[in-house]
């Protein structure tokens, strides 16, 4: 999946002629576009571009690519378009778990949207903040950022689910601001249940795993995202509960130089229902709306 988002933005780059074009195209940072582009060429182990602040042009190895990479994006458009054409009236019941504040901003819309859709479809929709093995709790479909898998059950990516850490400007005043991870275990830390006392960075030699004492953990993002707009401490959110907070100077994000180890949410499917016709269009349509742009980095997240 990550190959084909790479793929179009390649093409994107080609038909708009600069990285910063494209990316405007696509609705999407020109950061993203660029390390898309990066990890393209690492794929394919060779430069596509010769790359300037206003244009990019293609090399002598991304001109012979690009019939290719045309046909293979064109092929799986076609395949998509052909299921949606050969879908049949959907019916069933489905019992689907999802994150509370993912459910609450974004995905809450796109499951009443797919029923309205559908009207011989009906959901219930359960707000549940931890991973959950949906064959053992009953669910035909989970939504999660946490790494666990489970047996007999089908990960299916959708879309990068970034964090960060912050805190209150108050807090930084009483307390200073760290300049390290590890010098997080010397702070007030407020915890997701969901995420655990290890929180996990990025540095130059690779991952880094710090834990974490935790004076306040709840499973609700909302809930420490509150906790740490009153000086309570220092919170890792997901990105998008923290954006506006940020924005306006409510919050502080640290550590730059150790970016947190993304999460990725995935669908979690047991095997057994992949081949339904409903779990088919249900994933397609999740597809779609997580893919290529994630919904909380789109201008307009209800499109």
């Amino acid at each position: 999946m990550d190959t084909l988002l790479n793929m179009r933005a390649f093409l994107a780059v080609v038909e708009c002629g600069s990285l910063a074009a494209a990316a405007r195209k696509l609705n999407i940072a020109p950061s993203v576009m660029s390390k898309r582009i990066g990890r393209l060429e690492d794929e394919l182990g060779a430069v596509l571009f010769v790359r300037t602040p206003r244009k990019a042009e293609l090399t002598a190895f991304g001109e012979r690519q690009l019939p290719r990479v045309r046909a293979l994006v064109r092929q799986t458009d076609d395949v998509v378009a052909g299921a949606r054409r050969s879908r049949q009236a959907l019916d069933g019941h489905l019992r689907i778990k999802c994150p509370t504040t993912v459910a609450s901003s974004y995905f809450g819309r796109f499951f009443a949207d797919f029923v309205q859709s559908h009207v011989g479809v009906s959901i219930d929709l359960m707000l549940v903040d931890r991973s959950v093995n949906p064959i053992e709790e009953g669910f035909d479909l989970a939504i999660g950022a946490m790494a666990a898998s489970y047996a007999g059950v089908m990960d299916v990516p959708l879309c990068e689910h970034p964090m960060v850490i912050c805190a209150a400007p108050s807090y930084l005043a009483r307390r200073g601001h760290p300049k390290h991870p590890r010098e997080l275990v010397e702070h007030d830390c407020l915890n997701s249940q969901s995420i655990g006392g290890t929180w996990v960075f990025e540095s130059e030699s690779g991952d880094l795993a710090v834990d974490v004492s935790s004076r306040f953990a709840v499973n609700t993002a909302i809930v420490l995202r509150d906790a740490a707009l009153r000086g309570a401490g220092i919170v890792m959110l997901s990105e998008f509960v923290s954006r506006e907070a940020v924005r306006a100077g409510r919050l502080v994000q640290l550590l730059p130089d150790f970016p947190v180890k993304s999460l990725w949410l995935k669908a979690l499917v047991p095997n057994v229902k992949m081949s339904l016709p409903l779990m088919q269009a249900l994933i397609e349509d999740l597809l779609a709306f997580t893919q290529p742009v994630a919904p909380w980095d789109r201008a307009d997240p209800a499109n």
